[in-house]
């Protein structure tokens, strides 16, 4: 399969989704929805987006959003139970009920991230204060995606870290879920610790894959790979073409699998995991995995229609059979943006290896 085209950094749907205190999670068609508020989950995504952007863009062009999000962040953080509030009502009181187990993961991805790659030393301060503030909340964590995201986070932070207590959580999140993975026979028709295949696959092997190489752990290198390459295989059509798991009832073990009600995240997912194999292996077919989950939002696709749009940077919520949706909501667009600039990076890497 060619490679397609990188279009050049577009913000403009982001800006229309952004308001005064955070990204409007829902649209309609390419309008805010501001009965749903803004979340803790998609102003993650968004300050991830912007140290992405910073590469082609320059930190000063980023950098006011940046800081809204990590003022954001700094206002979800619960001290006294050490999580984050997720679900914020657009006159920015913050609704009440149980944050999820993905925010939590989220949050802490994105503030080890910024801790590593800021450009400014206040900005990793500050992100580096409230990632360890949040550690005895992250080591509560169960669900295989939040542990999953808080790893990949954490490894972000320990390149700045030395309290030993990050390290220690990093270690006891890695063990809680690699156990189910080291239980697979990968000789086996379902390769996958779950009896449903359900959303953000990838994101599971991609923080094993990253912990093997922290941890010089060559075991869980292995399985984090041996996953990934059974996602790739099951995850591809006639063609090479990307094909993940639909929504419209998922995929349960022994059961058939939903085609349609594709989403973008389950692309992007691919091709942060796919570009981490790549980096731990220097294997091209990763980099061929990569390339196809992104080539699905230009419409290489089972529909054959586009599902990002270029000249905005939006991006619509779901591809089902024949059709896509016309809502470009927050984390579907954020999602595109993260695909972008990754296979940017990744292409340069790559280049680079030769």
């Amino acid at each position: 399969m060619p490679e397609l085209a990188l279009p050049p950094v577009r913000r403009q749907h982001l800006e229309v989704l952004t308001g005064p205190l955070g990204i409007w999670q829902h649209a309609d068609g390419i309008v805010p929805d501001e009965t749903f508020g803004t979340c803790t989950d998609d102003v993650s995504r968004a300050l991830v987006v912007d140290l992405l952007h910073r590469h082609e863009l320059g930190w000063e062009a980023v950098r006011p959003s940046a800081l809204g999000w990590l003022r954001y962040l700094e206002a979800a953080f619960d001290a006294s139970v050490g999580t984050f509030r997720n679900f914020r009502a657009a006159d920015g009181g913050w609704l009440d009920g149980p944050p999820s187990q993905e925010s939590q993961g989220r949050a802490l991805l994105a503030l080890g991230t910024t801790a590593r790659e800021a450009p400014e030393v206040p900005f990793r301060l500050a992100a580096s204060s409230l990632l360890g503030a949040a550690l005895a909340g992250a080591a509560r964590l169960t669900s295989p995606r939040a542990v999953s995201s808080a790893i990949l986070g954490l490894d972000a932070g320990l390149d700045g870290d030395e309290s030993g207590l990050m390290a220690h959580t990093f270690s006891a999140l890695v063990d809680r879920l690699d156990r189910p993975f080291a239980e697979l026979d990968h000789d086996d028709e379902w390769s996958w610790p779950e009896p449903v295949l359900t959303y953000e696959s990838a994101l599971l092997p991609h923080a094993l894959i990253v912990a093997g190489r922290r941890l010089g752990d060559a075991n869980r290198r292995r399985d984090g790979l041996a996953v990934l390459d059974w996602l790739i295989e099951t995850q591809t059509a006639r063609g090479g073409v990307f094909s993940p798991v639909g929504n419209e009832g998922w995929w349960e073990r022994g059961g058939p699998r939903a085609r349609f009600a594709q989403q973008p995240i389950e692309a992007t997912a691919t091709i942060l995991a796919s570009s981490a194999a790549f980096d731990a292996t220097r294997d091209p077919r990763y980099r061929r995995a990569a390339e196809a989950a992104y080539a699905w939002f230009l419409g290489v696709n089972e529909s054959g229609l586009m599902v990002a749009d270029g000249d905005t940077g939006g991006c619509r919520d779901g591809l089902s059979q024949g059709h896509v949706s016309e809502n470009q909501g927050a984390e579907s667009t954020l999602m595109w943006l993260t695909a972008v600039e990754t296979i940017r990076s990744l292409r340069t890497r790559s280049w680079m290896s030769r």
